[in-house]
C-alpha cells in the first residue's frame, strides 16, 4: 500500500530513532525531534519503536490512502480529520481505501506525529530512513515531502504485544507554556562572567520564531562572555573557542546575547564555547515548545541526569508493555 501526498503541509518529513555512528564524520543522528511522541505513534499502530513516521510542523500534510490502513496522531494537539470529520488524536485509527486524512489548527506545541501500520518503507540511507535535508539524505529522496508524492508503507507487523486502541492519560506528554529544562553546565562555562552564568541558570529565556532541527533560538536578558585574550585559532569574539565537538543538546550563547540549543540535525564542531548542554531525557521537550514558550535551564549533576534517564526508559517499557 501507499500514502499519497496531497499537501504536505508546512513542514512534513520522515523520521525514524535516527542514524547513530557517523556524528564523526559530520552526519547528525537526526530523528524525530519528539522521539517519545514517535513512539507512542508506533505503538497506537502495533510498529516497532524502529519503524519510520511521519513528523510534521504546526501546519499538517492531508493524505490520502490506496489501501485499507491502521494509523495513529500522536504529539502537538490539533485537530485530526477523516475524510473531513473529526477524529481522536492518541488513537488507532481505522482508514479503508481512498480515505483522506487531514488537520485543523495546532492548539500548542509545534511537532505532531503520523504512524502506519507498517511504517514509511523508504529505503535506509546509512542505517536510517530519517530525512536529513541539508545533506540530502534519507526519507523521501532527502527532501521534506511535496504534493503529488506517493509514500510506500511496509507490511503490517504481527507483534506479541496487545493491541492498544489509544493513549492512557497519563502517559501523555504536556504542551505548558512554562517549561524547565535540565542541562549539565559547562564545557566552557567558566569563561562566562558571574553575571553570565547567573542569567543562564537563573534567569527565565524566550524561545523565538528561530527554531528549527538545527537548532533554538532564545532570547531573554544575555549570559556575558569574560573579554580576555583569545586563543591561537579562535575567532574574535568572547564566546568564540579554538574549534571543538559538540554533544547533541549543546548550548551556545554567541556574542552572550542569546542562547541556542543544537538539536538533532545540528553540526557536531565548531568554534563557540558551550555554556551546557541537555541532558538526554529533556531533548524531547523542544519537540513540544511553540515560539513564545518560557524556558529557565535548571543545571543537575551527571547522577541525577542518569536518574532522569532511567526514568524515561522506565516510561517507555510501560508504553511497550
Amino acid at each position: 500500500m501507499s500514502l499519497e501526498i496531497l499537501t504536505p503541509g508546512l513542514a512534513t518529513t520522515v523520521q525514524d530513532r535516527g542514524r547513530f555512528g557517523y556524528y564523526r564524520f559530520g552526519i547528525p543522528q537526526g530523528g524525530s525531534m519528539d522521539q517519545y511522541s514517535a513512539a507512542l505513534a508506533n505503538r497506537l499502530v502495533g510498529n516497532t519503536p524502529d519503524d519510520a513516521v511521519l513528523e510534521c510542523t504546526y501546519m499538517g500534510p492531508s493524505i490520502k490512502t490506496d489501501a485499507d490502513a491502521v494509523i495513529a496522531v500522536t504529539g502537538a494537539p490539533i485537530e485530526v480529520k477523516v475524510n473531513g470529520e473529526v477524529v481522536d488524536q492518541y488513537s488507532r485509527i481505522e482508514l479503508v481505501a481512498g480515505d483522506e486524512l487531514s488537520f485543523g489548527m495546532l492548539r500548542g506545541g509545534s511537532k505532531f506525529f503520523i504512524a502506519v501500520a507498517g511504517g514509511i518503507d523508504v529505503p535506509e540511507a546509512l542505517g536510517s530512513r530519517s530525512t536529513y535535508p541539508i545533506g540530502k539524505i534519507g526519507g523521501f529522496e532527502g527532501r521534506g515531502l511535496q504534493a503529488g508524492d506517493v509514500l510506500p508503507v511496509g507490511p503490517a507487523a504481527h507483534g506479541t504485544l496487545p493491541q492498544l486502541d489509544s493513549i492512557p492519560e497519563d502517559l501523555r506528554p504536556s504542551y505548558a507554556r512554562e517549561m524547565q529544562v535540565r542541562v549539565m553546565v559547562g564545557l566552557y562555562d567558566h569563561k562566562l562572567t558571574d553575571e553570565g552564568l547567573k542569567n543562564f541558570t537563573d534567569a527565565e529565556w524566550t524561545l523565538t520564531p528561530v527554531a528549527d532541527r538545527m537548532g533554538l533560538r532564545f532570547d531573554g536578558p544575555g549570559a556575558p562572555w569574560k573579554q580576555e585574550e583569545q586563543p591561537f585559532g579562535a575567532g574574535q569574539d568572547p564566546s568564540n573557542i579554538t574549534d571543538a565537538g559538540y554533544a547533541v543538546g549543546s548550548i551556545q550563547i554567541p556574542g552572550g546575547t542569546q542562547p541556542i540549543v543544537l538539536h538533532v540535525d545540528a553540526v557536531s564542531g565548531g568554534g563557540y564555547g558551550q555554556a551546557g548542554t541537555v541532558i538526554s531525557a529533556d531533548m524531547d521537550l523542544f519537540g513540544r515548545m511553540a515560539p513564545g514558550t518560557k524556558v529557565r535551564f535548571v543545571p543537575v549533576t551527571m547522577e541525577e541526569a542518569l536518574a532522569a534517564r532511567a526514568e524515561r526508559q522506565a516510561l517507555l517499557e510501560r508504553v511497550w508493555s
